[in-house]
């Protein structure tokens, strides 16, 4: 019997939408990847009478196996040291069409504080929100990519958006002023390397949330740090801790400005942020390694 041939137009055209289901639901670039990989490889043995639609054929292998997946990882989850972040997706929007998913990046959102919010969802109502939300399926679609029906995905998308329509409409607020993003995180960084505390917690909201994640792999806060008196206390220990060939440079990540620092030629961390009115109200630490594979 004939099977479906996997071709090179096949593979331009679904990656980065599979990806980006993919890492949206994981909240890792490896895994992602990895899933994405292997819906290709089952696609390359398929019947062709099984898949009526591709695309739809596709985004079910993919959302199918990143259930397991998120299933299999609970227990991790569970017993994961300190704050849990989402790999970060790091790209250099400069750079042009030099990475696969930078124009993917720059236009839709993947930012830290975003996929935090779906992390809030259950695996179920995340498909079904990102098929919908995202993705601009219609509800039969997603009836048949997720097997249920398509009045329960209805009734399961709008409990997911009610659960993170506010916080989501902030975020989608603040990441559009992409100028004072920038200018925020360069003031950021001068702050911070100047030593000038005074100038950090000007630019912070009182309330601000400092999260970092080593995983307990590496030395990082087990709890999040919570307001900006407490934020510039911590970031002023770590500033007297920086070696001496510290470097940082300025990045997107999730396709907002961030940044990687750098000691001894590798990459040591990935910051991001969330901003509210005109000041930063989240930042974002990834200092686990297992974390920072890709990042150069």
């Amino acid at each position: 019997m004939e099977k479906v041939r996997f071709t090179e137009d096949i593979y331009a055209s679904y990656k980065n939408l599979l990806f980006a289901l993919a890492y949206r639901m994981m909240g890792s670039v490896v895994e992602a990847e990895d899933i994405v990989h292997e819906a290709f490889l089952s696609l390359q043995g398929a019947e062709p009478e099984r898949i009526t639609h591709l695309k739809s054929y596709l985004c079910k292998i993919v959302t199918n196996r990143c259930i397991d997946r998120l299933r299999s990882a609970q227990k991790q989850r569970e017993v994961y040291i300190g704050p849990w972040l989402p790999e970060p997706l790091v790209t250099d929007r400069a750079g042009g069409g030099s990475d696969p998913y930078q124009a993917y990046a720059q236009h839709e959102s993947l930012s830290t504080a975003y996929l935090l919010l779906l992390q809030q969802l259950s695996w179920v109502e995340r498909a079904v929100f990102l098929l919908r939300e995202v993705l601009q399926y219609d509800y039969e679609e997603i009836a048949a990519i997720v097997g249920k029906s398509s009045t329960n995905c209805r009734q399961i998308f709008h409990r997911a958006k009610r659960s993170i329509h506010t916080d989501a409409g902030r975020q989608t607020a603040a990441s559009s002023a992409s100028p004072d993003h920038q200018r925020l995180v360069e003031q950021f960084v001068s702050a911070l390397t100047s030593g000038d505390m005074g100038k950090l917690m000007n630019i912070l909201t009182q309330d601000a949330t400092l999260f970092s994640d080593g995983g307990g792999k590496v030395t990082a806060a087990v709890r999040p740090i919570l307001g900006a008196a407490r934020i510039t206390s911590f970031l002023e220990g770590v500033r007297m801790k920086i070696a001496s060939d510290f470097s940082c440079k300025f990045v997107f990540v999730g396709g907002e400005p961030g940044l990687v620092t750098y000691s001894g030629g590798a990459a040591g961390s990935v910051l991001s942020f969330r901003i509210e009115q005109g000041r930063i109200a989240g930042i974002y630490i990834v200092v686990n390694p297992d974390k920072l594979t890709l990042v150069r």
